[in-house]
């Protein structure tokens, strides 16, 4: 179990940004915000989750988990508020959200059901977003001609993915959480979260009126298929989450101490 660190992170979100702020890169500007869409909906869903879950614990287990799950809170409610904020420079370029209407409707189909339900949901999530983590930060050159309070939010927030990745998936098997179901929430999130995004991701380049060149279709696949791409090189990783004996922590996480280590002029700490 891991001591999670609350960061404020220190950047003035309040001062608009470029439309296509991504180095120029139409594809990579809208599939980023499509992301930030997803997370203030998202971080809290994670966090009721989290809390919801730790009345099935044993009593005398739970004083073992209040550090853990109150670390893991603070970040995502940080990640919550801080693209929130940038969420709201894309509202106001005109950029719609369909997004969260679409997965709050979805969600509401739990509301009465077992917790572990909602747990096993946000594990496989936070599978997604450590994988992605771990590729953003094994690939900063995606982000090395992005606005730098920008790029220095992104890379904040892949390492804290990267940091927390364990806690939902090790609160679930404490609570009693069965294999199959934690399988088959990862083979729905999976469906379903990459369809919102894409989907998300077309109507954010539509708007922009980018979506029929052929300059984005090629950073489109550059990005997601070339040989070092985030589908193609993350296959593995993804594959790995249905293995018996899996655990988040097989995946190195060396990268994203090394940005929180290298970068510590960019955050404060706060809390534990």
């Amino acid at each position: 179990m891991s001591q999670l660190v609350i960061r404020r992170l220190l950047i003035d979100l309040n001062a608009p940004f470029a439309r296509n702020w991504c180095a120029g890169n139409a594809f990579q500007t809208a599939f980023f915000n499509a992301l930030s869409m997803s997370f203030p909906f998202g971080e809290q869903f994670f966090i009721d989750a989290v809390r919801g879950a730790l009345p099935l614990l044993p009593p005398d287990q739970q004083p073992h988990w209040q550090a853990e799950v109150r670390g893991f809170i603070g970040q995502e409610a940080t990640h919550r508020r801080i693209h929130a904020l940038f969420n709201g420079h894309l509202e106001r370029q005109g950029l719609q959200d369909h997004w969260t209407p679409r997965v709050a409707k979805r969600m509401k189909l739990l509301d009465g059901q077992d917790p572990r339900h909602a747990l096993a949901i946000t594990a496989a999530t936070e599978h997604f977003t450590a994988i992605f983590a771990d590729w953003l930060l094994r690939h900063p050159q995606t982000l090395a001609g992005a606005e730098p309070r920008l790029r220095t939010m992104w890379m904040w927030h892949a390492a804290e993915e990267s940091e927390h990745k364990c806690t939902a998936f090790d609160l679930y098997r404490a609570v009693g959480g069965s294999e199959k179901w934690r399988r088959r929430w990862m083979r729905r999130v999976t469906t379903l979260f990459l369809g919102d995004l894409l989907r998300q991701t077309l109507a954010n380049l539509r708007h922009e009126r980018q979506l029929w060149k052929w300059s984005t279709w090629r950073q489109a696949w550059q990005t997601l298929f070339s040989r070092d791409g985030l589908l193609t090189s993350c296959v593995g990783a993804w594959r790995a989450y249905f293995a018996a004996g899996f655990h988040p922590s097989e995946q190195d996480g060396s990268l994203a101490e090394r940005w929180l280590q290298e970068h510590r002029d960019s955050y404060v700490p706060v809390g534990a």
